[in-house]
């Protein structure tokens, strides 16, 4: 038995030598590689597809938040946990927004990491403790319809908007059909809003495309 595989995406090697003899201490948990920076993280994901991957918020060069989409797309069976010293509730809304299965702060005790990763991969969205749904939920609601969504889901809207397919799509961002078709059901669900006319308007209404 494999156990849950872990990639571990920080780029103090410390504290990934921390949490590797952690979780090693757990014959469930298995750690199949690490890495230090965003381009490596997406490297690994494309060579080992683990089912969790603890991500540092503040990568170098290109944060976690930034690279979230594109892990997702490179192994969308992965379960993302980002992990962060930022206790801001508006850090947590957008790692959920850009489709993180949780968000875990540094300081917590141990077994709480080992919670956020079975938590993870039972399909349940994990949250610091003392930090309700209901009050993300909150911060979302309060942002602009525009600022819902990720900048993957913005080129995908931008795109169907101009009146291109789902294969024009997925040729022209360099993914696969059927992501397109994910990041298209995410953004409607978002937008509250399910038909291409509707979305055009939008795209117009906020400056996604011109009006021709």
């Amino acid at each position: 038995m494999t156990g849950i595989r872990i990639l571990l995406a920080d780029d103090h090697a410390l504290v990934r030598r921390g949490i590797r003899l952690l979780l090693e201490t757990d014959p469930n948990l298995c750690v199949v590689g690490e890495s230090a920076s965003g381009e490596e993280t997406l490297e690994q994901l494309r060579q080992s597809h683990p089912d969790v991957l603890l991500l540092d918020i503040s990568m170098p060069g290109i944060t976690g938040l930034e690279i979230l989409t594109t892990v997702l797309e490179i192994s969308p069976s992965t379960a993302v946990i980002m992990l962060s010293m930022y206790k801001d509730e508006e850090y947590i809304a957008r790692a959920l927004q850009a489709g993180a299965r949780g968000y875990l702060w540094k300081d917590v005790p141990d077994e709480e990491l080992i919670r956020a990763i079975r938590t993870a991969v039972a399909g349940e969205v994990y949250l610091p403790p003392g930090v309700p749904m209901e009050r993300i939920q909150e911060v979302i609601r309060a942002q602009p319809p525009v600022e819902r969504l990720t900048a993957r889901e913005k080129e995908v809207l931008t795109l169907l908007a101009s009146g291109c397919t789902t294969q024009a799509i997925a040729l022209a961002l360099g993914i696969s059909p059927k992501t397109v078709e994910t990041h298209r059901g995410n953004l409607m669900k978002k937008l509250d809003l399910y038909d291409i006319a509707s979305l055009t308007r939008f795209a117009l209404r906020h400056g996604l495309i011109q009006e021709t």
